[in-house]
């Protein structure tokens, strides 16, 4: 299974629910990627924290290949993190210099080719992706099954879901016709407010695919990015962690269906 967590929006939780649910599905006995796409590097600073690491996702896109040169292999850039079954394939800062000249090689399906290759080594893959449609999300939709879309119950967030859907169903249209909107993921939700209960059923009346899974907002989720550990490890009891293996529990139920 490959997953993309997507939205044109930042602040919405795509590293948060990207890296929690991975760490869940390690945690279930699956050997889990995350692959970073993010120019900020979110995920990876999550999952290796202040570790060292020699090469990148864009080390790998980025590779010449020749007459006289072969390119290495997708997973000679992944890296094993400090909990088991879990890896990353790191984002750094090199991936803004190089996206102009990814373009102009027509290296869109350059990480299509190489999750083909890993799916030979990991039962799932997670895909952080930068706020805006760029190259690296373009080759991500393209590259992967399935997209999910973080909502955080704001009037923002809705008024440009509209917009990420139809970028989806585009690329959908043009380049990947398995491509399917697995579900938007309310996330920073307030139960006991009325504008979150508001948005998110209009949403559901608009025909959204709305998961039934609800993320409250806790301050347990910052403390876990300053400590590097997702929530699964780093506060496995607290409800949001249950909230979160309701959500891949969700997810997993509605594939076998």
């Amino acid at each position: 299974m490959r997953r993309v967590i997507f939205n044109q929006k930042g602040g919405v939780g795509k590293t948060s629910i990207t890296c929690n649910l991975a760490a869940i599905s390690a945690s279930r006995g699956k050997r889990t990627l995350v692959i970073d796409l993010d120019t900020q590097a979110n995920s990876t600073q999550y999952l290796l924290g202040d570790a060292e690491y020699d090469c990148s996702i864009a080390d790998y896109l980025d590779q010449k290949v020749g007459f006289f040169e072969v390119a290495k292999p997708a997973n000679e850039f992944v890296f094993q993190t400090e909990f088991n079954n879990l890896f990353i394939m790191p984002a750094c800062k090199r991936l803004p210099e190089i996206e102009h000249k990814l373009e102009s090689r027509y290296k869109i399906f350059a990480l299509k080719k190489a999750l083909e290759a890993l799916e030979e080594f990991y039962d799932e893959i997670y895909i952080d992706t930068p706020p805006a449609l760029n190259f690296y999300t373009k080759s991500a939709l393209i590259a992967t099954d399935s997209v999910l879309i973080p909502f955080d119950c704001d009037a923002f967030s809705k008024s440009s879901l509209e917009s990420v859907s139809s970028a989806i169903f585009e690329i959908k249209e043009d380049h990947n016709e398995n491509l399917t909107i697995e579900g938007v993921i309310v996330n920073q939700f307030q139960p006991r407010a009325k504008l979150p209960l508001q948005l998110v059923n209009e949403l559901i009346e608009a025909g959204y695919p709305i998961l039934g899974s609800r993320l409250t907002s806790s301050v347990k989720m910052k403390e876990s990015h300053q400590q590097s550990s997702p929530l699964i490890h780093f506060a496995p009891k607290h409800n949001l962690t249950k909230q979160f293996e309701t959500l891949y529990d969700e997810l997993n139920n509605n594939i076998a269906k």
